[in-house]
């Protein structure tokens, strides 16, 4: 075996909000990949706005930086529970990873799944420990903490051996020891050039395993990965060996690197190196790129099950058509199988109806991120509310159970550990830190988590951090009883107005304000009773000779609730549906008119009895 001893290639893992993207802009910034002059900002990997918006990383992305004539290639991976397969795509790319964990927090179940996943790949392992600057941060018991994590975990006594960095990412600063003033980052590329091992070469034909795909309008596919030997050139013949055994010759267009946020276009390129490759028609993630003249398979990436599936389906609503581009089926089957190329934790399936496909993600933020693509994109259909995906395993039905970590103020307990005692949870750990902050941490089903995430934040007030992982499958504990309060729903089409709304509000609370289109089965507000409640919302107060008194001049209305896409899809029943266009996020039931209902009602109710 021979060494590439000017590459070394790592990927960031941690658990979400533990400051991965923060630590790769204090690398890149040090570096010196940005003109002086140039202004860059914070969290420049996360260049998609759905990234920024909500502030995590979802998608895994690639960057290089130069030290000491070394290039060390750089793999931003998400810590979000609901994305780990983008942490399983990626990882294997990597000889080393760094390890991110938060000085306060310690390590959380996403970091117990990240760290395993690098372990079983065999890579040398770099703790950082990140935000010392804090005030409150506890970095002996958290360091502490992290050693038993990889006695649980390590597959070697050689991986128990870990060097260990302490960082604070915002400040640009890292230390071997506390108390000791940081300067820059220096430290951190030190050990990464002394622990990383360089990537191993072994002799024969080109042979590269796609690990991510892009696009590009002039271009066409670009397919990302690492080179696991032999060489490459521009216009070079290969073929690509699909996951059906299948080979397609190609040539290749471009060979790219990674440089900061560029992609540089190269002459050639070795094993070890991770580069972008052009000239393939199609390739999808997972495919091996080969040589002709020794077209061997590498193993495929294997991503975990989904948990959690839902149904997408063509608009069938009054206002179908009105407000997005693409909404016929053959336009949303095109574009959820298209999804499949680059998100390998989802599955799409067809179903018995022709409009209607039944879409797995691994959790209600997965899924939910895909909607609000796709919605962005100008696509305009309707979704049910995600269940869980049960099994049978030697004739036994199992359901998926999820670790559920709750970090909020003492004052909380009580109502939490109500609301989670109906939801089928049990209660493992509870631990007090001395100043009204409770970690209390669950196991809990994860059909018992659908819709937990928004009556969380209302019972804490904001004043609360959930986090979940997947453990595995358990045996079926039955079903759960939905506590909901009955929807209003529109009884008529029209515009809303105050009279209307008023008369509503004295049922409940609204979803809508004024002058807001609706049409009849449409969900206009939550009733503060357990049934559904038919309401007219476009009636107007009606005109009479008598005056009004200054009272009746001016209605005074409740401001509506606000639902984001999360929260609706949380909110909705199995007989209702989630209407999403480029303009609007509307609620609905499956069967619009009164009397549909009422006979559906009829018919559940007489099938019982028999």
């Amino acid at each position: 075996m021979n060494y590439r001893n000017k590459i070394r290639n790592i990927a960031i893992i941690a658990h979400v909000d533990h400051g991965k993207t923060t630590l790769v802009d204090a690398m890149l910034k040090q570096s010196k990949v940005f003109r002086d002059s140039q202004k860059v900002g914070e969290l420049i990997m996360d260049q998609n706005t759905l990234e920024r918006e909500k502030g995590i990383t979802i998608m895994a992305k690639n960057t290089a930086v130069i030290y000491q004539g070394i290039k060390i290639n750089i793999i931003d991976t998400p810590g979000h529970a609901d994305f780990s397969g983008e942490v399983e795509r990626v990882i294997n790319m990597a000889d080393g990873c760094l390890l991110l964990v938060d000085s306060i927090e310690g390590p959380m179940p996403q970091t117990k799944f990240v760290l395993r996943q690098a372990l079983e790949k065999g890579l040398r392992p770099i703790v950082v420990i990140n935000k010392i600057d804090r005030q409150n941060s506890r970095v002996a018991e958290v360091l502490k903490l992290t050693e038993d994590l990889f006695l649980k975990l390590a597959t070697s006594t050689d991986q128990l051996d870990f060097p260990v960095v302490y960082v604070s990412a915002t400040e640009g600063t890292a230390v071997s020891e506390l108390g000791t003033e940081g300067k820059d980052i220096t430290l951190l590329f030190e050990r990464i050039l002394e622990e990383v091992p360089p990537p191993q070469i072994e002799g024969g034909p080109f042979q590269m395993l796609v690990s991510n795909l892009d696009y590009d309008s002039h271009k066409g596919k670009i397919a990302i990965g690492r080179i696991w030997r032999g060489k490459i050139a521009a216009h070079d013949p290969v073929v690509c060996l699909s996951a059906d055994g299948s080979l397609s010759h190609y040539q290749i267009s471009e060979i790219l690197t990674y440089l900061g946020l560029k992609r540089l276009e190269v002459a050639e390129a070795e094993a070890g190196d991770i580069v972008a490759v052009t000239g393939l028609e199609k390739v999808s993630i997972g495919d091996t790129i080969a040589s002709p003249e020794q077209p061997e398979a590498l193993p495929r990436i294997e991503v975990g099950e989904p948990t959690v599936e839902m149904t997408f389906g063509v608009n069938t609503s009054p206002f179908a058509g009105r407000e997005g581009r693409f909404g016929t089926t053959r336009q949303l089957r095109a574009r959820l199988y298209k999804a499949l190329e680059t998100n390998l934790s989802l599955r799409v399936q067809d179903t018995d109806s022709p409009d209607t496909f039944l879409v797995k993600g691994k959790g209600e933020l997965h899924l939910a991120i895909l909607i609000e693509t796709m919605r962005r994109e100008g696509y305009e259909f309707e979704v049910s509310r995600p269940e869980a995906i049960t099994k049978v395993i030697n004739g036994n039905l199992v359901e998926p159970m999820e670790a559920l970590t709750l970090d909020t103020k003492e004052e909380y307990v009580g109502v939490l550990t109500e609301m989670l005692s109906s939801r089928q949870a049990q209660l493992a750990d509870m631990c007090n830190d001395g100043h009204d902050n409770i970690r209390l941490e669950f196991r809990i089903t994860t059909k018992g988590l659908i819709g937990f995430r928004s009556a969380f934040l209302t019972a804490t007030r904001g004043e609360g951090i959930m986090n979940t992982t997947f453990l595995g499958y358990e045996d079926w504990r039955g079903a759960i009883v939905s506590t909901r309060s009955g929807a209003l729903v529109a009884s008529e089409q029209g515009i809303t107005v105050s009279y209307g709304l008023n008369n509503a509000q004295g049922r409940g609370l609204t979803f809508i304000e004024p002058g807001t289109l609706v049409y009849e089965g449409m969900i206009v507000g939550m009733n503060s009773r357990p049934q559904d409640i038919a309401v007219n919302v476009c009636k107007e107060k009606k005109k009479t000779n008598m005056r009004s008194s200054t009272a009746d001049i001016s209605v005074k209305l409740t401001p509506p609730v606000r639902l984001s896409l999360e929260q609706a899809i949380d909110f909705i029943n199995r007989d209702e549906l989630v209407e999403v266009t480029p303009e609007n996020i509307r609620l609905r039931k499956k069967l619009l008119t009164q009397a549909q209902r009422l006979r559906d009602l009829s018919s559940a109710r007489r099938s019982i009895k028999q």
